[in-house]
């Protein structure tokens, strides 16, 4: 596939999202989330070039800390405040579901690309920042449409703030290993997707 028909097609894809789940066409199509996460990464993998050992860990350090941070998160409240997660992301490991992992290195590698291609110039430091950053934006956006949809609830009702810390705390080694080992890595596919999740989450959020 080459890679305005993957754009095309992952672009349906997400659109595709947004109706299915804000008029609930079906009860079940918002459990697809996971094929739908899964998708997206294998695509946008597909475009990242010649397969390296440092792709390997990054993905690796992307799923292991971000569903760590998540765990660690979900059994004390210490590291984002107290949440429970519901059933839209599939199997669960002492409350946290296997795919929460691959999510992490789905927006990593996403917000990564997205940097990449906006600031090429930028030193590796103020990169891991930006990428960190953009994550933290992105999460504003995914609250609440997933409270609204069962992703997960937040035991007091509200996103606390520090929510957004740990997220910038968990993003940042993340952030720093990719802009160190990927500067002059360019995937349009991966940059874009960043772009469409931010829409889907947005889109959605206004509906």
């Amino acid at each position: 596939m080459k890679e305005r028909p993957a754009i095309v097609f992952l672009s349906l894809m997400y659109a595709a999202g947004v109706i299915g789940i804000h008029w609930n066409l079906h009860p079940g199509f918002i459990l697809l989330t996971p094929l739908n996460l899964l998708a997206s990464l294998v695509i946008a993998l597909s475009f990242h070039g010649p397969w390296t050992g440092s792709l390997t860990r990054f993905l690796a350090l992307s799923y292991v800390l971000g569903f760590a941070a998540e765990l660690f998160g979900v059994q004390t409240g210490l590291l984002f405040g107290e949440y429970t997660y519901g059933k839209v992301l599939g199997p669960r490991i002492w409350g946290t579901p296997v795919m929460i992992g691959v999510n992490w290195m789905l927006v990593s590698y996403s917000a990564g690309m997205a940097v990449n291609a906006t600031g090429p110039g930028w030193s590796w430091p103020v990169r891991a920042l930006a990428g960190a950053g953009l994550l933290v934006a992105l999460d504003l956006f995914i609250e609440p449409v997933a409270i609204e949809h069962g992703f997960w609830t937040w035991t007091e009702g509200v996103v606390p703030l520090r929510n957004y810390l740990g997220w910038f705390l968990v993003a940042l080694p993340i952030q720093a290993f990719f802009a160190y080992h990927f500067s002059g890595q360019k995937n349009k596919v991966g940059a874009v997707l960043f772009i469409l999740q931010f829409a889907f989450f947005l889109i959605l959020g206004l509906l």
